[in-house]
């Protein structure tokens, strides 16, 4: 249960209690902004091998090699924004294969292969105004070499570029170059590199392996922050294209305007072939060595090349070298408070969802999406938080947050409603289908971090508030299947454990339900209860036997057996090995039946602070109950300002 003030605690249980219910819908996702992209240009340069940067003062500074001669360009627009003119570009002098840049403050560093096939850099001091002469490194990545670079603290500046499958980092420290550091890995080709420094040289590669298998990988070269200066971290996949496939991926790029996000390219070469960006953002919570992303989304743009991320102040930029577009990285917020006439939220084992009614007597919310309303849209977040005037003005307690899926006018004669319909993170795992067949090793990854990839890929973080030994400790064989949803693969891990999954904040928890589990709140004694009915049946199953790898384990209810023999039930799973991993999973079979066993339901004024599976008492002399511990397995919410007013809990009950 979530804590509450004790003025807000007070009002919650008085008798003429006066509710408080606090709505916001913002333009998140998963607690992530989501970038809506404004094109500010489009022009008719041909798409080719490009960069960008924004300096300290704000200027945007491009470069783009011309498709035909390779010829070099510059371009700086001193204030980009709509009305800026994106299309005027100053000759280089130099043929390029490949370019990249990086800012510090007015620093300015610009990166290119030259048509020799040698390394060149040009230095700029002024936002980059002007560059000074080209410097040679004396490197030679070949006309194929792919680059990228980025500043670290104190002038350190890293420079990669690629030579055939090899990636080579050269650093600037003190002013001063060092020599080329190859990476620790291997790769039959490299076809793209995007840096940025947050504590390590975070890199985002796209190449081909030796069996000509095509990826995406994160990989860091240490900074200290979570790798050791001067190690490589081993690559972790993002994306996946197995040979033969006719799917080829490029030009990344990355940046970390709110959380780490990165664009590439995914090229199709087979039946109506395309040339696409792709983009995905790390979970909010996540440094990019935990690979926490979220499933890469197509972007409407069609591009051989890539796009360029960058940021500054309050934008996201994406550049190409035909393009420009913008993106606010705060996101948009309407607070609907004072209009919410309705509410109704839900949550369940396996479901959760939302309805919310809005008075919209003037025509205040006839055009969702727009203006002032920009954040009602499909696909945002809702924050409902419940709440009571108290002693010390209106008190709320943070609610979970809901995703709206669509909306409805209801046009009366004499009342006009906008009605919201929104569900839990459940249906965000739902829509989620895997792109390709996942599958982990026996012994690989335990259920808690297939659990952890699973929400990633749906764009949600996921908590342990309580865990059972065999969600970290149980590493079973497993598959997603292509096409399953993650609510599908969700279900079929936690069947393997005792842990129980609801919704809170912008993510999920499990939680553990042990039998000493203390109590969190009370009704009947303080909380009053307005309804209650309260069911006690024998258990569905009070006898488990578990067949594992070469291990048969049974589990009892004993005392259920006595009085209603024996209820069978049989569990066959090769990935238990150990007898420790059989009697766990027996237990979390006749755990679920003792909750269901007692059951019913309570009617109380709202808790601002009851969540899905906490254990509470219950205290009702009409039913010989006093301080009976329960625990809430369904919540369902009634709030109405309409007709006989309501502000109501009604909770579902099960055994603890």
């Amino acid at each position: 249960m979530r804590e509450l003030s004790g003025t807000l605690l007070a009002a919650q249980q008085a008798a003429s209690a006066q509710p408080y219910v606090k709505v916001q819908v913002m333009g998140k996702v998963g607690g992530v902004s989501r970038l809506c992209w404004e094109p500010l240009y489009q022009g008719t340069e041909a798409d080719y091998y490009h960069a960008a940067t924004m300096p300290g003062d704000g200027s945007l500074v491009r470069l783009r090699v011309a498709l035909e001669g390779n010829q070099l360009y510059r371009q700086r627009v001193a204030s980009p924004g709509p009305g800026a003119t994106f299309s005027a570009w100053t000759e280089m002098s130099q043929a390029a294969h490949a370019v990249a840049l990086c800012s510090q403050g007015a620093e300015v560093l610009a990166f290119y292969v030259g048509g020799d096939g040698r390394l060149y850099r040009q230095e700029s001091t002024d936002y980059g105004e002007s560059f000074a002469a080209p410097i040679d490194m004396g490197v030679v990545p070949g006309t194929e070499g792919r680059l990228g670079a980025a500043f670290g603290q104190g002038g350190q500046v890293a420079l990669f570029y690629s030579q055939g499958g090899m990636i080579y980092v050269m650093e600037r420290s003190g002013g001063q170059w060092g020599a080329p550091a190859a990476w620790t890995e291997s790769a039959a080709a490299i076809t793209g590199i995007g840096v940025y420094y947050e504590g390590d040289w975070n890199m985002i590669v796209s190449g081909a392996d030796d069996a000509g298998n095509r990826w995406v990988w994160g990989c860091i070269r240490g900074g200290g922050y979570t790798v050791a200066p001067g190690s490589w971290a081993p690559l972790s996949p993002l994306a996946f294209a197995s040979a033969g496939s006719g799917v080829e991926f490029h030009f990344p790029s990355l940046s970390f305007p709110d959380v780490f996000r990165h664009f590439f390219i995914e090229r199709y070469s087979g039946t109506e072939a395309y040339s696409r960006p792709f983009w995905c953002h790390a979970i909010a919570s996540a440094d990019f060595i935990s690979a926490r992303w979220r499933e890469a989304v197509p972007f409407d743009a069609s591009s051989q090349y890539g796009v360029a991320l960058t940021y500054h102040g309050p934008y996201a930029w994406l550049s190409a070298p035909f393009a420009v577009w913008r993106a606010a990285i705060s996101p948009p917020l309407v607070e609907v408070t004072e209009d919410v006439v309705e509410a109704m939220a839900w949550s369940r084992p396996s479901s959760g969802g939302l309805k919310l009614v809005l008075r919209n007597d003037d025509g205040r919310y006839a055009e969702p999406g727009s203006g002032a309303l920009e954040a009602i849209q499909a696909g945002s977040q809702v924050r409902l938080s419940l709440g009571y005037v108290t002693a010390a003005g209106a008190e709320v307690s943070p609610g979970p947050y809901y995703w709206i899926e669509g909306w409805e006018h209801i046009c009366h004669r004499d009342q006009s409603l906008l009605v919201l319909h929104g569900h839990d993170g459940w249906q965000l795992l739902d829509r989620w289908r895997a792109r390709r067949q996942f599958r982990w090793a026996k012994g690989e990854s335990c259920v808690g971090e297939i659990l952890i990839f699973i929400f990633a890929h749906a764009g949600l973080e996921l908590e342990f508030t309580t865990k059972s030994d065999a969600l970290s400790e149980h590493h079973p064989a497993f598959t997603i299947h292509p096409g399953e949803s993650g609510a599908t693969a969700v279900r079929r891990l936690l069947e393997m454990v005792s842990d129980r999954l609801y919704f809170a904040g912008s993510g999920g928890r499990t939680k553990d339900p042990t039998a000493d589990e203390a109590s969190t709140y009370s009704y009947g004694a303080g909380h009053a209860i307005i309804e209650g009915r309260y069911t006690s049946s024998a258990q569905g199953i009070n006898r488990v036997q578990v067949f594992g790898d070469g291990i048969c384990s049974e589990r009892f209810h004993w005392p259920e057996v006595e009085k209603v023999y024996d209820r069978l039930r049989q569990v066959h799973d090769a990935n238990l090995d150990t007898a420790t991993r059989a009697q766990e999973r027996g237990d979390a079979e006749l755990k679920g039946e003792e909750i269901a066993a007692q059951g019913g339901e309570l009617v109380v004024p709202a808790n601002c602070g009851q969540e899905l599976y906490d254990v509470v008492e219950v205290s009702d002399g009409r039913a010989g109950l006093a301080q009976a511990r329960r625990r809430v397995v369904a919540m369902t919410l009634h709030y109405s300002t309409r007709g006989q007013p309501r502000y109501q809990h009604r909770l579902g009950l099960g055994g603890v």
